[in-house]
Order: structure tokens, then C-alpha cells, then sequence
């Protein structure tokens, strides 16, 4: 049995994420999350909210809340909706936990302790206007090495290169769009990552198997321009985790708090924490350190040497996870666990645009459970990852997608087996006739396409994982319609018995292979079938043959239904932003 630590990028606190977030890190994870514990592996899968730094702040204002009451709000809203996509996290933690706050000081008292942080007396932006210093997210300009006209303080999402506010032309708040800023003295803390240069380059060249996406954005970040540069990891902010030295005070720091993608990632190893401490794990054995069931997964002189350890994530993320955490961790000298794998997803447009906020346009998560069950919604974005290039989300292919591929496809198939099966034999899985050739070479077929769906889903190629799946499903209709057993009912009924049989099989087959793509029909199929708890299928003859004759089942509901034209037209006006 393997062990699978399995983190997905954090949202932010400010507000419910569209599809686009989705896809681009929690629900990916999910699926191998799911899958792995299919196999009947140990997975520990985490994820939480991010609720540091200024979009907090100006959400909580805007909803005219205390800071930290808005996050404990927001983070009950986004674990509901979690749900609801049946993400299936061992433990949704929170970046302002306790825990966090400890590991966060923790982590930079060691940095300095081992010479990898240095104050640095600088001038930043400041805001008359706001009343403030103006953190990078909160400048805007244009982007001094690509031109692009919305380029954040610390990032450029056009070109990704890593930016400070004072390298924007034409800056201006995005707070009120005041523009003149005007620069104060300030003291802050700097990550020296130009130290650990050398080491990031050897480690990361030491992953020839990471998708091309990441490793190329990492390398970009290390060797551009001046390469990889320090990094400022405090701010002047009042809500965050306060700066200190382990447990002590931080002279010269009084009042400022640690930059938010400082802290972030450290919520992965504290989310660890919170789901210990919450009694989720497992209890620690007699004798036992009390912190010794999290620390298995994250240290590896506490038994983490033997985990696989994976992050989901969009590629805006990239950088930060290639680098300024990896600094962190190795700048520690401590044993902590290094991510083995970075699965990252380029990003998802919505109907020739982007997905916006303000604008109301494009389905966010929310929405997206009030039209439809979430199995919908895991399909689509699942089955157009944007792995390999930005994909783009339209009515008209999600409509076609749903239809054929869930209705048509596996709902379809489900329905007209169980349905015959109960007009023709009864509720219960029939008996007679022999197995012939077809049969034999459906068997062949399946088993050679399970192991093409396990390969591509070891592999965590998302798309290829859906398209083998479907082709899964595609075997046994094909099959259906090639031995008719409504016609050969006719004049066999022997034969029909056993043609139904196996469709009966097939559809259990079909339910446990497809659960981390579509959990809730495939519960509501093995539900039908009688097998809740089925293990994955070891082998396909076996599996199908899982039901022998005599077995009774149920006709399930219809597992997916068709989206109408008119249901397709009213969304794509209702999600469209426009204000007529």
C-alpha cells in the first residue's frame, strides 16, 4: 500500500470561485485523491482557505464585517460548496489557524537562524489617497517587460515574470485608482532565494517527469534577467500572522505581519496539524509523540521518506511552489517533505472571454449547484482539463458533452439493461446460456481499456484519463447493440438471459471504475446493483462476473438527464454579464 499526500492550491477567502478555480487545482486533485483511495492506497488530501494579506481586508470592508469574522463566514461558504463538488478533503483547514501562525514564526526564525533573511530599509507605495501602503496586489500598471496594461504589483499574469510595484509603468491603486502614489521609507523583511539558487536549479532539474508547464515556468523565473531574486516576505499590514522570531519578538518588526504567500503554503503542513488536532487522524500510538500522525506525512525522520507527496495548482501558482516554498523548506535545514510532483493546469476561459467577477460573467460554484448535480460539472471540467493549453467553456460544448457522454453514453446504458432485465426476468440477475466469442472478446477489450484508464489516471493525464474512461463505457454499448438481446429474446432466450446478465455486471463494473469522476451516479448505480462498497476491479473477468445469477437489483433513476435547447439558452443570457 502506497502513501499519497495530496495538497490543492488555496483559494483565497475573498469570495466564491468560478469554474475556472475549480478546475484548475481542487477538483483535479480530487479525482486522484479518489482514485488513489480506490486502489486501496493511504492518502491524506488537504486543502484550505487563504485569508491573509489585503484582499481580506477590503472584502470584510466591503461587506462591513470585522476581518476575522468575513473569513470564519467565507470559509463555511466555501467548505459548503466544497461539498457540494463532493470534494472529498480529509481536512479543509484555515491559513489564520493557531497552527499556522506557530509554523509560520517557526519556520522564520530557522530562515534566520541560517543566515536566509536580512532586513532591508526601502521605500514602498503609499497611497494619500487610500490612507495606506499599497500591497502588490493593490498597484496595478503596465508590465515593464511584456507591455501588458493590468500587471499586478508582484506578478505579471500576461508573461508571469515576477514584478515589484516600483517596476510598473504608470501605477495606480486599484482600491480607489488614485495615482498619486508617492514612496515612504520602510523596514522589512527579504528571503534571501539568490542563496539557494544553485540548489533550487539541481533539484528541480532533478525532476524529469514533472509536466512541461511547470518545469518551464519554474526555469523561466530562475533564469531570466538576473535570475532568481530576494524576495520581501513582510508587509505593512494589520491582518496576517505577526512577525516574530519563533516565539520572541522581532525588533524593528512591530506591527507588520508576514507577506501572504510567505505564510500560504506553510497551511499545507499546518493543515496536517489542524486535522490531527481536530481528531481526524488517527489516534497516536501508546507511547507516541502527541504530534507523531501528522508528522509521518511531513517529516521525514518521522516516517514521510515513503510518501508520494503531490500539489494541483494553475500555473499563475507555479512559481511560488517551484521556488519561494521550496526555499523555504530546504533554508529551514530542517527534514521536512519535498513536493515530488507538481501537477499544473494552464487556464479556463469562459465563452471567448475571461470569467468575471464584477461582471457577472461566467458560472461560478455556487451557481453551478443550483442548475445542476456537481457529477455535471465534474465531467466537463474534468474531461477538458486545461492541461496542455487554455481551454475555453461554452454552453453549446458543455450541452453536447453532458448529453452524449453521461445521457446517452453510461445513463442510457444503465437504463436500458436494468429496464429489459425487470420487463423480460425480473429484478434479480438472470440465468442461462453460455459465453460465447463476442463475450470473450468484450472481456479482452475491457480489460486492455482499464489498464489504458489506469495508466493515464497513474499518470494524472487528466483528459486522457476521461477519454479512456468513456471509451469504457462506449465497449459496452456497442455490445448492446450489436447482440440485441431484445431481439434475441425472440428465439434465445437463454442467450438473451446471458447477454443481460453481463450488461448487468458491466453496469456495476461501470460505477466503480467511475466514481472520482462522478461519485454521486456511481453511489446511486452500486446502490441499484446492490454492491455499495465494491473494491476495484483486479481483474476484468472477474469483475465481470461480480453478480451472479439470482442477484437482485433495482432499476435506478435516470442517472443523467439531457439539457434542453431552451435551459442552454437561458443560462448563456443569464452568465453572460451583460446588463440589458
Amino acid at each position: 500500500m502506497a502513501r499519497h499526500l495530496i495538497t490543492s492550491a488555496i483559494p483565497y477567502i475573498n469570495g466564491i470561485k468560478h469554474l475556472g478555480n475549480l478546475v484548475g487545482s481542487q477538483l483535479p486533485a480530487d479525482l486522484f485523491a479518489r482514485y488513489q483511495r480506490a486502489r486501496g492506497h493511504e492518502v491524506l488530501f488537504l486543502c484550505a482557505t487563504d485569508e491573509h494579506g489585503t484582499p481580506a481586508e477590503l472584502a470584510a470592508k466591503k461587506a462591513g464585517q470585522p476581518v476575522a469574522e468575513y473569513c470564519r463566514e467565507m470559509h463555511a461558504v466555501q467548505a459548503k460548496i466544497a461539498e457540494g463538488f463532493r470534494l472529498s478533503f480529509d481536512h479543509f483547514g484555515r491559513s489564520s489557524s493557531p497552527q499556522n501562525h506557530r509554523l509560520t514564526q517557526h519556520f522564520a526564525a530557522r530562515l534566520a537562524d541560517r543566515g536566509l533573511i536580512r532586513e532591508v530599509s526601502e521605500t514602498q507605495m503609499y497611497s494619500p489617497t487610500d490612507g495606506r501602503y499599497l500591497p502588490d496586489r493593490y498597484i496595478e500598471g503596465t508590465c515593464p517587460n511584456c507591455g501588458f496594461d493590468s500587471a499586478r504589483g508582484d506578478q505579471c499574469d500576461n508573461c508571469t515574470k515576477q514584478l515589484d510595484p516600483v517596476d510598473l509603468i504608470n501605477p495606480h491603486s486599484t482600491i480607489s485608482g488614485a495615482t498619486d502614489l508617492e514612496m515612504r521609507e520602510t523596514t522589512h523583511l527579504y528571503l534571501r532565494q539568490s542563496e539557494m539558487r544553485q540548489q533550487l536549479q539541481d533539484w528541480i532539474d532533478s525532476k524529469a517527469d514533472w509536466p512541461v508547464l511547470t518545469t518551464s515556468i519554474a526555469k523561466k523565473w530562475l533564469n531570466d534577467g538576473d535570475g532568481l531574486q530576494d524576495r520581501g516576505i513582510t508587509r505593512d499590514l494589520d491582518w496576517g500572522v505577526p512577525v516574530k522570531r519563533g516565539d520572541q519578538d522581532w525588533p524593528g518588526m512591530e506591527g507588520k505581519v508576514f507577506y501572504v504567500w510567505f505564510d500560504a503554503p506553510i497551511e499545507y503542513i499546518a493543515c496536517a496539524q489542524e486535522w490531527q488536532e481536530a481528531g481526524k487522524g488517527p489516534a497516536p500510538e501508546p507511547g507516541a509523540d502527541k504530534d507523531s500522525v501528522w508528522e509521518r506525512w511531513w517529516r521525514t525522520d518521522k516516517g514521510a521518506e515513503d510518501v508520494t507527496y503531490t500539489q494541483f495548482m494553475g500555473k499563475d501558482n507555479v512559481p511560488f511552489h517551484t521556488l519561494s516554498f521550496p526555499v523555504t523548506i530546504l533554508g529551514s535545514g530542517e527534514p521536512w517533505k519535498l513536493v515530488d510532483y507538481i501537477k499544473s493546469f494552464n487556464y479556463l476561459n469562459y465563452e471567448g472571454g475571461q470569467f468575471s467577477t464584477s461582471r457577472g460573467r461566467g458560472v461560478f460554484m455556487d451557481q453551478a449547484l443550483e442548475i445542476l448535480p456537481a457529477d455535471y460539472w465534474r465531467w466537463w471540467l474534468l474531461s477538458h482539463a486545461p492541461e496542455s493549453s487554455d481551454a475555453e467553456f461554452t454552453w453549446e460544448n458543455f450541452q453536447t458533452s453532458v448529453n452524449k457522454d453521461l445521457a446517452d453514453v453510461l445513463g442510457n446504458f444503465a437504463s436500458r439493461v436494468t429496464k429489459f432485465c425487470r420487463s423480460k426476468f425480473g429484478e434479480a440477475v438472470p440465468e442461462g446460456g453460455a459465453e460465447g466469442a463476442r463475450e470473450a472478446q468484450l472481456i479482452d477489450d475491457i480489460a486492455t481499456g482499464l489498464a489504458e484508464y489506469e495508466r493515464q489516471m497513474e499518470a494524472m493525464e487528466v483528459r486522457k484519463s476521461a477519454a479512456a474512461l468513456r471509451a469504457l463505457w462506449v465497449l459496452g454499448n456497442e455490445y448492446l447493440q450489436e447482440v440485441a438481446p431484445w431481439t434475441t429474446i425472440k428465439t434465445d432466450p437463454e442467450t438473451a438471459a446471458m447477454q443481460i446478465r453481463l450488461g448487468l455486471n458491466l453496469i456495476r463494473f461501470y460505477a466503480v471504475i467511475s466514481q472520482p469522476f462522478i461519485p454521486d451516479a456511481c453511489a446511486e448505480l452500486l446502490a441499484a446493483m446492490q454492491s455499495e462498497g465494491a473494491d476495484w476491479p483486479d481483474a476484468a473477468a472477474a469483475a465481470l462476473h461480480a453478480l451472479p445469477a439470482g442477484h437482485a437489483f433495482t432499476v435506478p433513476d435516470v442517472t443523467f438527464r439531457k439539457i434542453t435547447d431552451a435551459e442552454r439558452e437561458e443560462w448563456q443570457t443569464r452568465f453572460s454579464g451583460r446588463r440589458d
